[in-house]
């Protein structure tokens, strides 16, 4: 170590807490309640029952419980029947 060379101090930065008005207090609080909402949830995908399909399902991590699932279990159902073609979900014939 050189005996010549002097170890200066640092100036020290010291964070004040901001002063945020109510509305952008509100803002942060919605924020984070919708961030843990959104954590609590986790996307599962599932190989369907056709080669090259797949089900989409968002999970309660808490409750496990379906949130939401793509196709819908209606559609899933529509699929096995034997008179299911592409475009049967919706009748454009009036």
């Amino acid at each position: 170590m050189n005996a010549e060379k002097t170890i200066l101090a640092a100036p020290v930065l010291v964070a004040e807490p901001s002063v945020l008005s109510g509305a952008d207090r509100e803002a942060n609080s919605r924020a984070a309640a919708d961030a843990e909402r959104q954590a609590r949830y986790r996307l599962v995908i599932e190989q369907g029952s056709r080669a090259g399909s797949f089900v989409y399902k968002t999970l309660d991590r808490e409750t496990g419980e379906v949130v939401r699932q793509l196709p819908s279990e209606e559609v899933m159902e529509m699929r096995k029947r034997e008179d299911y073609g592409v475009g049967a979900v919706i009748n454009t014939t009036v």
